[in-house]
């Protein structure tokens, strides 16, 4: 089959994921969905891609999370119901068993791709960081609503609720080099799990390799774009894709010091 998602591996120790990057869906699953571009993509998180791909080892999924949500258990990684997906009112008809079991498998490839980038990396350096990256949206209330309360959002949120105790340095590492950059020349402010405590992945990262390194489910508010329209702030995206690269170094020694 072709590559849903870009990637590449060069066995670095920081592994790049966007998961959530992608807007493409397959045919017979564009023919049922109810929803329009713009409600997808709403949803979606456009553009985690430019920060994932900096980095020399990344996976940045080009297939919608309204075809197959990676950061969600197999058995709940295909919406079927709104409650599946923020109330939206998904499918005409309903998915059958057939498109399910196929979106899965795309997801099973995943999850087996992964795999074997964390274990390459693992080979080559003894020990790996996932940079799990995703956004969020900050304006729920409609286009011309004010934003939500900066006070419960963030610009960075960093998800640990999965993360092993002994990889606690690496995570106050990355905490403490993002709060140092800056964004429109202010601090960026970086807190964790207040709007997220992280997802699937890097559940199943720490489950599956958590001796050898851990994953950071770093969640930005879309602060770069907005929401409603998907119109980009490119100046805004170029200075977090720098930030978020700032982290690279400190992270890797506080990996190979732990």
């Amino acid at each position: 089959m072709s590559d849903p998602w870009n990637s590449f591996d060069s066995a670095g120790p920081v592994i790049a994921t966007a998961i959530h990057n992608g807007h493409d869906m397959r045919a017979d699953l564009l023919a049922l969905t109810k929803l329009d571009d713009d409600e997808r993509l709403r949803e979606e998180d456009p553009h985690t891609g430019v920060l994932a791909e900096q980095f020399p080892t990344h996976v940045v999924v080009e297939v919608s999370r309204f075809e197959v949500d990676l950061n969600r258990p197999r058995e709940q990684a295909v919406y079927r119901r709104p409650e599946d997906a923020w109330g939206l009112d998904l499918w005409k008809p309903d998915l059958t068993d057939e498109h399910v079991e196929r979106s899965l498998g795309l997801y099973d490839e995943f999850y087996e791709r992964i795999g074997e980038i964390i274990e390459s990396a693992i080979d080559a350096h003894g020990c790996f960081v996932v940079y799990d990256i995703h956004s969020y949206n900050h304006r729920r209330g409609g286009p011309n609503a004010p934003a939500d309360d900066p006070a419960g959002n963030p610009t960075v949120n960093l998800g640990t609720g999965s993360l092993p105790d002994r990889w606690r340095p690496v995570a106050d590492s990355f905490m403490g080099s993002m709060a140092a950059q800056t964004l429109a020349g202010e601090r960026i402010d970086t807190r964790e799990n207040v709007r997220f405590k992280g997802g699937h992945l890097s559940q199943w990262v720490h489950e599956n390799y958590g001796d050898y390194g851990c994953a950071l489910a770093i969640e930005f508010k879309k602060v770069f774009m907005n929401e409603w329209t998907g119109r980009v702030d490119d100046e805004a995206l170029a200075e977090l894709r720098a930030a978020v690269g700032a982290t690279a170094e400190p992270v890797v020694a506080a990996l190979r010091a732990t």
